[in-house]
This record gives C-alpha cells, structure tokens and sequence, in this order.
C-alpha cells in the first residue's frame, strides 16, 4: 500500500517533538536549540509542530543529531521512537482496543494492530511505500523508498518495538533486516514474539 495517497511528503509532528525532546532531556535545552538550528527547524524553538510536518524536516532533525551526537544518536533516536510509541499508545490508540489486544492470542492482536498500523501507515512512512504480511509469529513490515531511513532505522525500530511489547505480547524483537540508508530499496522490518 503506498503512502503517497494518504500524506505525500509528510509525517507525524512526533518524528520531530520526541527527537528534539529526548535531546533537551538526555543532552540539554542548548543541545536541542542546537540541533533545531542546524536542522533548519529553529521555528520549532518557540513550539512544537502541532500538524503533519514535511518528512524533510523530520529526516534533516534526524541526520543532524546524528552527525552531532554520533556515540549516542543510536539510543537517543531508539528513545525516541519509544516516546513516539507512548504518545499513540495514551492519545490515539482508543483503551478499549488496547484492553483487548493485550487480551488475545498473539497473532490475532498482531493482525489486528497491523492493520490499524497500515491504515495509518503515512504517518511514520510519508511518502515511501509501506507494505506489510503475516508470517508464523512474526510479523514483516517494509517500507520502500524510506523518507526518514537512518543507518538501523532506531527510532522506526523503537516505535514497533514499543507499540508490539505493550499490545501483542512482552517478549517481542524487533529485527531491522535491510535498510534505505545502506543502499537497499527496502527497510524491512522483522516483528517476531515466539
């Protein structure tokens, strides 16, 4: 299913607000200043975005802390991701659905949160193309043509590895088997809990 349709060339505000937040937090309020600036986001300063954001923005943020904070961008991006999984989890994510999933067996909750991921799939994929199938305990998600790849994809990998841990069962990992940002022309992902 391609992203394209839904939101062309944007993401959610939380591919920026958590990275930037995560930085104020683990690094300081001059380091985020810092990197908003160097990103080309310096109206960020004053508030956060409040809409889809242009999934430039979000890659440049992205690429920025990176080059910055080269020892820890791989935890700092992966925190990240687990904040932007606790923002859905609390705000969008309706209670009751999550009473539920956490109630089933694992590849029925696993379906049914794959679905409500591919139904909102141009929030975190912008325009790449997302795409996605059920396997035996496991569940492989690629996105084509990744706006926002980074080496390892750590904040894609901390949103799944939140939303699956807290909604289809504790155990699960998350395997990042090919990436855009090394050439391939997917970043898959392998969300498996057996």
């Amino acid at each position: 299913m391609s992203a394209a349709g839904l939101g062309a060339g944007t993401v959610g505000p939380n591919a920026i607000i958590q990275l930037a937040d995560v930085l104020a937090d683990r690094v300081g309020l001059e380091e985020r200043a810092a990197a908003l600036r160097a990103a080309g986001l310096a109206r960020y300063l004053a508030a956060d975005p409040e809409r889809m954001t242009d999934e430039r923005e979000a890659a440049a943020l992205h690429r920025v802390v990176q080059a910055r904070q080269p020892r820890d961008w791989d935890e700092l991006s992966w925190e990240a991701g687990e904040r932007t999984a606790e923002y859905l989890l609390a705000n969008r994510i309706p209670k009751g659905a999550q009473w539920l999933l956490r109630r089933m067996p694992a590849a029925w909750s696993a379906r049914m949160l794959l679905r409500a991921i591919r139904d909102h799939a141009w929030t975190f994929a912008g325009s790449g193309d997302f795409s996605a199938r059920m396997e035996r305990g496991a569940v492989v998600i690629a996105i084509a043509a990744n706006p926002i790849a980074m080496p390892g994809c750590p904040w894609h990998r901390g949103v799944f590895t939140r939303l699956f841990r807290e909604l289809v069962s504790p155990r699960v990992l998350v395997r990042h088997e090919a990436c855009c940002a090394h050439g391939a022309r997917d970043c898959t992902f392998v969300i498996g809990w057996t």
